[in-house]
This record gives C-alpha cells, structure tokens and sequence, in this order.
C-alpha cells in the first residue's frame, strides 16, 4: 500500500479542536475545526535536517527542500518535501507524493513524531486532519 497525498504538516496546537466531517476520497473523515497553526515543533530546522539526512534514498539540500523515493513491489514511490522554520525553530513540513506508511513514519519520526501530536493541512482539498484521519485519507484511493 502506498499513501498519496499534499500536505503541511504542523505541530498540533493545543487549542485544536474537531471540527465538521467531510467526504474525501470516498471516505468520511472528522476535520480539526482551528485553522491556527502557530505551534512549532520541539526540534530545530537543523536537528530535522540532520536526521532526514540519514534516511537511506534521500537527497536534501541545505534550504530543506528533500526528495526521497524507494521501490514497494516494483513500484516506484517518491516524495518531494520541504522544511520550514521562523528563526530556528521549525514550523512546519510540506510533502508531496506517494510512499509507504512506514517510510512517512521514518520522516515524520525526523520531526519529533510520535511524542509531538501533528495536524495535516491538505493543500488541494483546504482543510485539516489529525493523524488518524490523515491516514485514512492518504491511504484511500485518489479519485479524478
């Protein structure tokens, strides 16, 4: 199974609520209902883009900007990513593509994920998830 998705990823701020539920894919899914992402995450630009470096297929350019691709069953997955920090703290990552679960883990682990609770902005759709919703969405098939 590969996700597939366009999202900014936040810190979940703490006053982040549910919001509506909405159909995307063809799946029912609970919104966040703040549209405020003004929490950073606990670990700086360079301490994610450090341990993003370390991923194996990865290429990753002193700005943030990442590719990191890989093979799922004669497959070829790929994900474009950016880092983006106010000063020197992170405030959020945008990713773009298609890959599995376990290697979104390996990046999201990257920026303080699981002990940092992460809110998902989908860019096309405009609205935003928590993680279990994002996962359901990211894991349903797209639909033209």
């Amino acid at each position: 199974m590969l996700f597939r998705f366009h999202a900014n990823i936040f810190a979940l701020p703490p006053q982040d609520s549910n919001g509506g539920r909405i159909t995307l894919r063809g799946v029912e899914l609970h919104t966040l209902r703040s549209q405020t992402f003004d929490a950073f995450f606990s670990v700086a630009f360079e301490e994610a883009y450090d341990a993003l470096a370390q991923l194996p297929r990865i290429d990753i350019e002193p700005d943030g900007f990442f590719v990191i691709s890989g093979d799922l069953d004669g497959r070829r997955w790929q994900l474009n990513g950016h880092l983006y920090d106010f000063g020197d703290r992170l405030h959020r990552v945008e990713l773009h593509g298609d890959c599995p679960p376990e290697s979104l883990d390996a990046i999201l682990a990257c920026i303080g994920w699981p002990q940092t609770p992460l809110a998902f902005e989908l860019v096309m759709e405009g609205v935003a998830l928590d993680e279990a919703a994002f996962r359901q969405f990211a894991a349903a098939k797209p639909t033209s």
